[in-house]
């Protein structure tokens, strides 16, 4: 550690965020640019020496993060750099995207706000990369063995960067016309420029891993077929398959799903389309579901000139500290978090109706009201109680012209038959099925990421990335040195 007293005479500051007036007009990341650098040395300083840093054991990947904090403090850049990348493949990703289970580990945030570890790790991933600090890494020879890897998502990008540079030729999958999965398709722009994720997929084409766009496997390419040319497949497809609201009404048009919301604005942004077909502008916009989608979409609507939008979150309101009893350190705990769209939207008062920011809590959607043509025009809804239950004389009726599902995903879709075409097992919640070496029930077939554990966070899901590839180039050679920083059953800390 740098400054030994760093923890107790430095406050802790955060990225700044651009105005809310300035940053709802363009679909720029949220932050002031180059604001972070400035202060980060100084934040990194408040990472103390604890002895045992619970935030290794709060991230999944392992992050070395008292080292890299200890470096960035004294601005040694390049290693930094090299100690954040030694554990994390896409650092710059989950800096933007990942809600830093590692600061709720923090040792500090027993009595303190935790240090900034989510911006140190940010600010360390830009300037290597201002810096020149990440170079392709290709193999020094190929090992003549072959990996399909479906899906291009954080764990399908994970799998192959790994699997790439130990010499193995792999080649990524991905049914939509662009690598990236749902960073590319589901993120917003204004969480996380596309151009991140650009120069990470060229760092990878210059490393030799191939890419094959617009190929769904089981429909374009039959997937026992892609099985007979590869010595190992990777599907690693996510969880795709959204949850439904079955409710009176939920037939009526302008009732859509999150997922298919947000990757048209994502379109317009990539200058496919010059306006979203399913735009927000100037409509009633309710948007079902708490969680991250629900967000995006809230910022979505708002950048597109919403009339108002209202969040429902079935949960009642979190407190605004830590519930000892239930969540004790170094849990993640579960309460009030202000995200962008939701400074956005409480500044702007998009929801005059809502309980705080955009928010209805403890709120759950009754039935969709519509008119003569069959469009949803009004939303019925009712407070709950812990248990869900309705409470009596809660009734309330929002207006709706556009109403957006967000509630979540129970697994990867079957519409495209590559499960079915190659007789894999199934969980009953909905994921394949794997055993402790993310192997599935057909030989030379794993399985990692979203669509074998189900829903997960960025972190979880380059963790599996890399995982998968130390069991796969172990498969492939008959032993590995690829790190495997966790295994199938791992699961976040819990009481």
């Amino acid at each position: 550690m740098a400054d030994p007293k760093g923890f107790m005479t430095t406050p802790r500051q955060d990225w700044p965020r651009r105005p809310v007036e300035e940053r709802v007009g363009d679909w720029d990341e949220v932050y002031v640019p180059g604001a972070l650098l400035p202060i980060i040395s100084k934040q990194a300083d408040r990472c103390m020496d604890c002895g045992v840093p619970f935030c290794h054991d709060a991230c999944p990947l392992g992050n070395l993060i008292p080292e890299w904090n200890d470096l960035a403090s004294r601005e040694d850049w390049r290693a930094a750099s090299d100690r954040l990348h030694a554990t994390n493949n896409f650092p710059e990703f989950t800096g933007r995207l990942c809600p830093a289970p590692c600061e709720a580990g923090c040792v500090l945030a027993i009595n303190q706000p935790a240090v900034t570890i989510k911006n140190v790790e940010c600010a360390i991933a830009d300037r290597a990369w201002e810096d020149g600090f990440t170079p392709p890494r290709p193999p020094d020879r190929l090992s003549g063995r072959t990996v399909a890897v479906i899906g291009s998502g954080p764990t399908g990008l994970a799998a192959a960067q790994q699997l790439t540079r130990a010499g193995h030729t792999v080649a990524v999958y991905e049914k939509d016309d662009r690598i990236g999965g749902l960073m590319r398709y589901g993120i917003p722009a204004f969480k996380m420029e596309k151009h991140h994720l650009e120069r990470r997929i060229e760092q990878m084409r210059a490393e030799g891993t191939r890419f094959r766009t617009s190929t769904a496997v089981g429909r374009d390419v039959g997937a026992a077929e892609l099985r007979s040319r590869y010595d190992a497949v990777v599907i690693a497809t996510g969880a795709t398959a959204w949850r439904e609201l079955p409710v009176a009404g939920r037939e009526l048009s302008g009732i859509q799903q999150a997922m298919e919301y947000l990757p048209l604005s994502n379109r317009v942004g990539e200058g496919d389309l010059e306006a979203s077909p399913m735009s927000a502008a100037g409509k009633h916009v309710v948007i079902v579901g708490g969680g991250d989608t629900g967000a995006d979409c809230l910022g979505t609507a708002v950048r597109e000139g919403a009339a108002s939008v209202t969040q429902l979150d079935i949960y009642a309101r979190p407190g605004a500290a830590r519930d000892e009893d239930a969540e004790p350190w170094p849990t993640y705990p579960k309460i009030y978090r202000l995200s962008a769209a939701h400074e956005e939207a409480g500044e702007l008062e998009t929801a005059p109706a809502a309980d705080a920011d955009a928010r209805l809590f403890a709120a759950s959607t009754l039935r969709f009201t519509g008119d003569a043509d069959g469009h949803v025009r009004s939303l019925h809804l009712t407070e709950v109680d812990a248990r869900r239950r309705p409470l009596p004389d809660t009734g309330r009726e929002l207006p709706a012209d556009l109403v957006l599902l967000a509630l979540g995903f129970s697994g990867p879709d079957r519409g495209d038959g590559l499960i079915d075409q190659l007789g894999l097992g199934m969980e009953q919640r909905g994921t394949i099925t794997r055993d402790a070496g993310f192997a599935t029930n057909v030989p030379g077939v794993f399985a990692a990421g979203d669509a074998a554990r189900g829903q997960s966070l960025i972190v979880w899901a380059i963790a599996e990335g890399r995982a998968v590839a130390a069991a796969v180039d172990g498969y492939l050679t008959g032993s590995s040195r690829l790190p495997a920083p966790i295994s199938p059953y791992d699961r976040p800390m819990t009481v």
